[in-house]
């Protein structure tokens, strides 16, 4: 797992603006990828970030990376607690979510719609796309949405620029430790 793919996939999580983000990545051994996970863990642990990885298969690894504070809030709204006890999710604490989370992802090929919470995305789209089974958002972009479109599309302005600028910076040899803003 390189700087690079992290920069790619997860910039604005980096750089505090998203509380969690998605990606698959190649592996050759499970101890490998661990040993990758831990040394980012170190490096970005004391940033307020957490890599973990959510499901191992076909030599591919699906890792989230995550602010468990940013997390703690969201899942603390009240359509999120709603939506996620409806998917059998105890909502004591974030980490027995992302395990339960873990759990559904191993039942099944298909992502279970109620990541979208894990990812920050805000819950009146998560259960829009639940409730209208992917069909008639407002607009498409790192999610569909149908909640407010106009601060959606605003706020995947500023991802994908954050994701220029980050990319860019990564590439004049700025570290991934550097990157990443404390939080």
């Amino acid at each position: 797992m390189s700087e690079e793919l992290l920069v790619r996939h997860c910039s604005p999580t980096l750089a505090g603006m998203k509380t969690g983000s998605l990606f698959t990545c190649s592996y050759k051994g499970e101890d490998e990828m661990r040993d990758a996970l831990r040394r980012f863990n170190r490096m970005l642990g004391k940033k307020g970030l957490r890599l973990l990885p959510l499901r191992y298969r076909d030599g591919r690894a699906l890792i989230y990376v995550y602010r468990p504070k940013k997390l703690f809030c969201d899942l603390q709204h009240t359509t999120a607690c709603e939506l996620l006890r409806t998917c059998g999710y105890c909502t004591e604490t974030p980490e027995r979510c992302i395990v339960h989370l873990i759990k559904r992802l191993s039942e099944g090929e298909d992502f279970p719609h109620e990541i979208g919470c894990f990812l920050g995305y805000p819950p009146e789209d998560v259960c829009g796309f639940i409730e209208n089974k992917a069909q008639g958002c407002k607009c498409v972009g790192c999610w569909k949405v149908y909640g407010d479109a106009k601060a959606a599309q605003l706020l995947f302005a500023k991802y994908r620029k954050c994701t220029e600028i980050y990319t860019e910076q990564l590439a004049k040899g700025k570290s991934i430790e550097r990157l990443t803003v404390a939080g």
